[in-house]
């Protein structure tokens, strides 16, 4: 393997590290979690279903095949972490609330750039 492609799975392996036990606990409401979004002012039953959401986010950034699904995946992951972001600054959180989900949006387009071809949507015609 090149670096390229260790480079990747290093990135999408981060990527389905916080996906993917964010979204099984917040899918089982988990205290800190409904917690966290009741401070930013959203129901529990938003908690759940952006808990599934990541669960299925972090399963199609690594199954195979389905490369508009991957796609549609990562664009939902760039939209919960710049939300994320946005919705913790705007009720002035401590920084790193802020800063956490900008820097797994580095490691998300490290893993977006770095999909080999059999993983990229094919290009339109």
């Amino acid at each position: 393997m090149n670096i390229k492609v260790w480079g990747y799975w290093i990135c999408t392996g981060l990527i389905v590290f916080v996906f993917l036990p964010g979204g099984i606990l917040q899918t089982m409401r988990a205290p800190q979690n409904v917690e966290g979004f009741a401070k930013l002012g959203l129901p529990v039953w938003f908690v759940v279903v952006l808990g599934v959401w990541k669960i299925l986010g972090a399963i199609a950034v690594v199954a195979p095949r389905f490369p508009l699904v991957k796609e549609w995946a990562y664009a939902g992951m760039f939209f919960d972490l710049t939300g994320a972001a946005v919705a913790n600054a705007a009720i002035g959180s401590v920084w790193w609330h802020v800063a956490a989900p900008l820097y797994i949006i580095v490691i998300l387009y490290g893993s977006w750039a770095l999909r080999p071809e059999s993983r990229r949507l094919a290009p339109a015609r």
